[in-house]
C-alpha cells in the first residue's frame, strides 16, 4: 500500500459571532464547508500556508494570531496515479493539519476561481452544527474555544457535530 503524508493549515477566523468558512465540492458532488486552508508547499512554513491558502479561497488577507493546535487524521482511499489514470490501488493517507487562529486585516471577501473552493462566506456559529462540512471544521471550533494546552482535539466527541 502506497503511503501518503500530507501537512496542512487552516484558519478559525471568528468575529462578530460568525467563523469564515469556504466551501470544496466534497465528494460525490455534495458540497461541503471547510475552514480555509490547505497543503504546505515544499519547503514553506505552515504560518506562510495558512497566509497564502486563505487570501486564495476568500480574498481576504490575514494574520495569525495563535496556533490552536495539531489536528491528525489516517484513512485509506482509491489513489490517483500517473498524469489522470485512476489505478486499482490504494493509499494509506495520513494528514497532519495545523490550526491556527486568524483574524482578518485585509482584503475583500471573493470565491477562488479554478481552485479547490468555489465559494467563501460568514457563518452563524450557532449554525454550524447544521452545515454539511467537514470534520476539520469541528475540530478547529472545538480547539478555538477550548484551548487544550496540549493544543489537540481530547476524545473524539470534540469532532462530533
Amino acid at each position: 500500500m502506497l503511503r501518503e503524508p500530507r501537512v496542512a493549515a487552516y484558519a478559525v477566523c471568528v468575529r462578530d459571532g460568525q467563523v469564515l468558512l469556504a466551501r470544496s465540492p466534497g465528494p460525490g458532488g455534495v458540497p461541503e464547508w471547510v475552514l480555509p486552508g490547505g497543503g504546505t508547499e515544499h519547503g514553506e512554513d505552515p504560518h506562510d500556508t495558512v497566509v497564502r491558502e486563505v487570501e486564495e479561497e476568500t480574498g481576504y488577507r490575514v494574520e495569525p494570531t495563535a496556533l490552536l493546535g495539531v489536528d491528525s487524521s489516517r484513512r485509506t482511499r482509491p489513489s490517483r496515479f500517473g498524469p489522470g489514470r485512476l489505478l486499482r490501488r490504494t493509499v494509506d493517507h495520513h494528514g497532519v493539519r495545523l490550526v491556527y487562529e486568524a483574524r482578518v486585516t485585509g482584503g475583500d471577501l471573493r470565491f477562488e476561481v479554478g481552485g479547490s473552493t468555489d465559494l467563501a462566506a460568514w457563518q452563524n456559529l450557532d449554525a454550524v452544527p447544521g452545515l454539511t462540512r467537514v470534520p476539520l471544521v469541528d475540530a478547529g471550533l472545538w480547539l478555538w474555544r477550548e484551548r487544550p494546552p496540549a493544543g489537540r482535539p481530547g476524545c473524539h466527541g470534540a469532532k462530533e457535530g
